[in-house]
């Protein structure tokens, strides 16, 4: 569950008929990422969504994955609700290893896999720190 400390501070809070308006507009599509042998793989779990409704954008090091639903689209009368198929905008910071030309996407299944090619020989270095 997403909390915002702004609905907390007005009194409402989730599953309450009265939400923050901006409630909906908070909700983040999941993400999980892995590391494979040559890149990683970032799967964006948005199921409902059609694909020419996806954004992808990198400027600098940053991508940022946005959606926005068609113009028009049909909102029912909710009895309950779990689930929005609403816009939602994700930002991630890169670093200099991935290969920014050749990043790919797909969307299957409800799930927008985005392939992020690593340079061979730039993996970042793992660096740890001593907790004191």
């Amino acid at each position: 569950m997403y909390y915002n400390q702004s609905c907390a501070a007005k009194g409402t809070e989730y599953g309450s008929r009265n939400r923050h308006p901006l409630y909906r507009s908070m909700q983040k599509a999941a993400v999980n990422i892995f590391k494979s042998e040559n890149s990683y793989e970032m799967l964006v779990f948005a199921p409902g969504r059609i694909k020419e409704h996806f954004h992808l954008d990198v400027k600098g090091y940053e991508l940022t994955i946005s959606y926005t639903p068609p113009e028009g689209f049909a909102r029912p009368q909710w009895v309950h609700r779990e689930y929005s198929r609403g816009g939602f905008e994700r930002v991630f910071t890169l670093d200099a290893s991935i290969d920014l030309q050749n990043i790919a996407a797909k969307y299957v299944d409800g799930v927008l896999q985005v392939t992020l090619p690593v340079i061979p020989g730039k993996e970042a270095v793992l660096q740890e720190i001593k907790v004191s």
